[in-house]
């Protein structure tokens, strides 16, 4: 039986742009574009484990939305992983890559033109009609 992996991701909106971040090449899915995050620990709440994530792999601090965006499972070779995405607004620093070999900030409506990892596709569609 595959196992599930809980995840988290951000959608970091600053002067109405999104934070778009690419994979590197040394990863699982690699190249494909995700909203910036990562596991939850055993330990962590769905929302301290984002704020972490986007410490260690962006440099930054987020002022995090309560209510969830968007959830979504995805079957991939390697397992399931249910990924809960949240709005977030941009407190303190700058994205730095650390393990991602690009970022693009883009408006809701230029999302579509970026190859997304399967399980961020839902969140992508959700923010193209509402934001």
């Amino acid at each position: 039986m595959k196992k599930t992996i809980e995840v988290v991701g951000a959608i970091i909106i600053d002067n109405q742009k999104i934070l778009c971040a690419q994979r590197g090449s040394g990863k699982s899915l690699a190249h494909y574009w995700e909203f910036p995050g990562g596991k939850i620990e055993e330990h962590e709440t769905p929302i301290e484990a984002l704020k972490r994530e986007l410490t260690e792999e962006l440099l930054i601090s987020v002022n995090v939305e309560e209510e969830l965006f968007e959830s979504t499972t995805y079957e991939y070779d390697f397992g399931f992983v249910h990924l809960t995405t949240f709005i977030c607004h941009l407190i303190e620093g700058v994205p730095t890559l650390t393990e991602h070999v690009n970022i693009k900030w883009l408006p809701s409506s230029k999302l579509g033109t970026l190859e997304w990892a399967p399980a961020d596709i839902p969140t992508v569609e959700k923010l193209k009609t509402t934001l």
